[in-house]
Parts: C-alpha cells; structure tokens; sequence
C-alpha cells in the first residue's frame, strides 16, 4: 500500500490540467464532507425546527382576526391597511405652502391641492 507522500509525488508527473483537476475535485470532495456533516449536526440537535407557525406564535403575540361590518370590505386589502379604523382618515390630505419672508397669519385656511398632469 503506497503512503499519501507517493501519491502526491505520482501526481506531481502528471501534466498540469491533470493535476489541476484532481486538486479541485479533493477541494469539492473535502467541502462537501464538512457540509454534510454541519448538516447532520444541526438536523439531529433540532437547530432547523420551527416552533410555532407563524410570526405571531413566535413572538407570542395573539392573531388578529377581523369581524363585523367591515370585514367584508377588509378582506381585499392586504396587511396594515385592512387594520386601519375608518375614524383615523376623517381629515383631506392636503399642502400647506408657507411663505418665509411673508407673516403667518393665524387663521389658516385649508385648501385642497390640485396637480394636473
């Protein structure tokens, strides 16, 4: 049985791309030994289970569920928008342009702010 020293001396007489492709597929064999033994590792400890089934149960908060009068027009819209309360936009957008070198009065009047297109 040759030592690991006369294998590497006969390979040292082979032409080069020769031993370029034995040197990559020992690099590709050695990295796929070490991942599938970090692999094997993490399943067999449970590193990769997943606790609960959604971000709620993971941080331990309840789900929201939406009902009543509003839950059918809530439906169609997606995440934070369907759980804003229709109280909160009561008041028009709108731009309020002031006017540095000019005094502000105290009354401000509203104007809705219309650009065409």
């Amino acid at each position: 049985m040759r030592t690991i020293f006369d294998h590497i001396e006969h390979i040292h007489g082979k032409p080069h791309h020769i031993r370029k492709r034995i040197t990559f597929t020992a690099a590709g064999a050695g990295t796929i030994l070490v991942a599938l033994v970090w692999l094997i590792g993490n399943i067999s400890t449970n590193r990769f289970a997943i606790a609960g089934s959604s971000f709620a149960d993971s941080v331990g908060q309840e789900n929201v569920i939406t009902t009543g009068a509003n839950a059918a027009g809530s439906s169609l819209l997606a995440g934070a928008a369907a759980a804003v309360p229709d109280a909160v936009t009561t008041t028009a957008p709108h731009i309020e342009i002031i006017d540095a070198g000019s005094s502000v009065s105290s009354q401000k009047k509203v104007e809705q702010t219309v650009i065409p297109f």
